[in-house]
Order: C-alpha cells, then sequence, then structure tokens
C-alpha cells in the first residue's frame, strides 16, 4: 500500500485512481504543465490545448487500468493520447471550418469559465460524474472518449444508428459539462 501518495510511482497513482480520486488527482498535477506545454506547442491556442488537456486527462483516467509499467514514463503514454487529440482536432476543425464556410457562420470561442470548469473537473472524480449518467450515456461517452470508436462503429456494437450514437454521447457529454457547472458554482458558494 501506497503510503503518501506524492511518493508514488505513475503506475501506483494509476492503478489506485479508480478508488482513490486524490490518487488521479496528484497524476494529473504531475503531468499536467507536461501535457499542456506540449499541447500548447503543438496548437498554438491556448483555448484549444486547455479543452485537450482535460480530454487526454479524461481519456488517461478512464484507461488508467491499462497502463503497464515498463521502461516508458507514463508521461510518454499521456502525450501518445495527446498526439491522438491533437490529430482528431485537426480533423474535426477542417470538418467544421467547411461547414461554416457553408453556413456562414463564424467560430464560437470558449469562455474563461468554460476553461474553469474543465480544470474543475480534473479534481472531480470522472468516475462519479460518469457514474452518474443513464448507462446508454455512460457507455456512449466511454467508447467515443476512451476507445475512441467512431459513432457508425459505436452505433454497430449497441444495435443503433449512428446519429442515435452520436446523440448519447452529445447527451451524456451535455449533462457532464452542467454537472461540472454544478460543482463550479458550488465552489464559487464557497469562496
Amino acid at each position: 500500500m501506497v503510503g503518501d501518495l506524492n511518493d508514488a510511482t505513475d503506475f501506483e497513482l494509476l492503478q489506485l485512481s479508480g478508488s482513490d480520486g486524490e490518487a488521479f488527482a496528484v497524476f494529473y498535477r504531475r503531468y499536467e504543465r507536461v501535457v499542456v506545454g506540449w499541447l500548447m506547442r503543438q496548437t498554438g491556442r491556448p483555448e484549444l490545448a486547455a479543452d485537450l488537456t482535460a480530454e487526454v486527462f479524461a481519456a488517461a483516467y478512464l484507461a488508467a487500468g491499462r497502463f503497464r509499467e515498463g521502461p516508458e514514463p507514463a508521461g510518454a503514454w499521456l502525450l501518445g493520447i495527446a498526439r491522438k487529440k491533437v490529430l482528431q482536432s485537426w480533423r474535426r476543425d477542417r470538418i467544421e471550418a467547411s461547414a461554416r464556410r457553408r453556413l456562414a457562420v463564424e467560430r464560437v470561442e470558449v469562455s474563461d469559465e468554460a476553461l474553469e470548469a474543465v480544470e474543475r473537473l480534473a479534481a472531480v472524480g470522472v468516475t462519479e460524474l460518469l457514474d452518474e449518467l443513464p448507462d446508454d450515456q455512460r457507455r456512449a461517452v466511454r467508447a467515443r472518449v476512451v476507445e475512441e470508436l467512431a459513432y457508425e462503429e459505436l452505433g454497430s456494437i449497441v444495435g443503433v444508428s449512428a446519429e442515435t450514437a452520436r446523440k448519447r454521447v452529445s447527451r451524456g457529454l451535455a449533462a457532464l459539462r452542467r454537472r461540472v457547472e454544478q460543482i463550479g458554482g458550488a465552489d464559487d458558494a464557497a469562496a
């Protein structure tokens, strides 16, 4: 058993994170600057780097049980996840930019409040938040975020259309966002 979590190895923290939210918080703090810095260099956009950082750590938290201790540090594993998230983001941006041009709609920028909510999410037990979702949304979010399944593949696995799978993911993420905003409101009221 690990005494002081700050002295634990990355592997120990990741193994404990499912049952001890503080273990993942220590892991997050250990690597946050590395991940944010790398994402900032890749994207050049602070708001996108913050958003992708949240995605990276959410995926890492959900996949923590699959991390294997070896010669490579957990930072390399995280940066592998970050690389995938950047590539996905670039693909999404190309698709969104094309749609915005066709519809003559400007890009929406993320507010500072939303960025702070993302930071609070890292401090909250993601598993607990996911457990609050209805089963179909929880499975859809997990499959899309952790397993990185395409909507068509996700729909095929659960026996629904790709559009229904997309809606489940969207509703689940919206519910998580509302919950994070509630947590943020509680933090503001306590301050």
